[in-house]
């Protein structure tokens, strides 16, 4: 099924993010927790992509095994110094998997390298408009912090709009642990007329470790009463994931009950953690049935 037409729908979803497993790792052990993920009955599922090596192929078998289990997969593709001959060969691997759902993304310049070669993908919004013509429903990505690599926020919605007019169908936001900057974020899109469908992406930290991660990569904005969940709680690993979940649950129903219908959890692969945060949002969230 198309996420554009999930998302129409009006009522609230809640999708999951799973990676595949790096190149030459055994697929055994996250098809298992894959196929937990898709018990807990999530709108869709969608599949990072491998940065190198068969891990990229990797991103297309598991979004291809989602789709076995009965529930809508999203697969994402990255673009950044790839020839037009790479991505025609990731297009063919992606139709002939059966999959209608692709998230359009720049991705990370190799380290062995200062710029794109002249020729090759450089942004994004180059490959929204190469897979437009294709049929695909696409997505993208947006920072209601802004992208790390752009000073402004308003220039970086002004390069989300030319994501949008180029053929976007939806956007996924990076994570966030305070809803206002969501919502006022969301308003500024709106006033400056991206009118897509915008997923509220949310990140469960069930993990202390997690934190430094996350701040050292996106810069996030962490709330002194989420800092002092992960003070008190972040030695102790039970303690940490049931307040994780809390946290996240809470966020979670502030979006749908600010009519924001649409929200991506950030599931790091833990079906335990998706499981907690669908048992809290019962009555609210009706899961997708699988497939017997």
């Amino acid at each position: 099924m198309r996420i554009s037409d999930i998302l129409a729908a009006g009522t609230p979803s809640l999708s999951f993010e799973i990676f595949p497993p790096k190149a030459d790792a055994p697929f055994g052990p996250i098809k298992e927790a894959v196929a937990r993920l898709a018990k807990a009955g999530p709108s869709f599922i969608s599949v990072t992509y491998g940065a190198s090596g068969n891990a990229r192929a990797n991103t297309v078998e598991m979004a291809s095994f989602v789709r076995g289990l009965g529930v809508s997969a999203l697969a994402h593709l990255t673009c950044i110094a790839a020839s037009r001959e790479a991505i025609d060969g990731e297009v063919a691997a992606i139709k002939t998997a059966g999959l209608e759902n692709v998230l359009c993304l720049r991705g990370d310049l190799p380290k062995d390298m200062d710029a794109p070669p002249p020729g090759h993908f450089s942004h994004a919004v180059d490959l929204v408009r190469a897979l437009r013509p294709h049929g695909f429903c696409l997505g993208g990505a947006c920072y209601p912090e802004r992208h790390p690599d752009c000073e402004h926020i308003e220039d970086d919605i002004a390069y989300l709009r030319q994501k949008v007019e180029a053929g976007l169908d939806f956007v996924t936001t990076q994570m966030f642990f305070d809803n206002n900057i969501f919502y006022r974020y969301l308003s500024k899109l709106r006033d400056r007329g991206v009118t897509v469908p915008v997923v509220a992406g949310i990140m469960p930290v069930t993990n202390g470790r997690q934190i430094a991660r996350i701040c050292r990569i996106s810069g996030t904005y962490l709330p002194s009463r989420f800092k002092a969940i992960v003070d008190r709680f972040g030695d102790n690993p039970d303690a940490m994931l049931s307040a994780g979940i809390a946290y996240a649950t809470e966020q979670i129903i502030d979006l749908y009950a600010n009519g924001v219908n649409a929200v991506h959890l950030y599931t790091m692969n833990r079906p335990e953690v998706a499981e907690g945060i669908m048992t809290n949002l019962k009555g609210i969230v009706q899961g997708t049935p699988q497939r017997q």
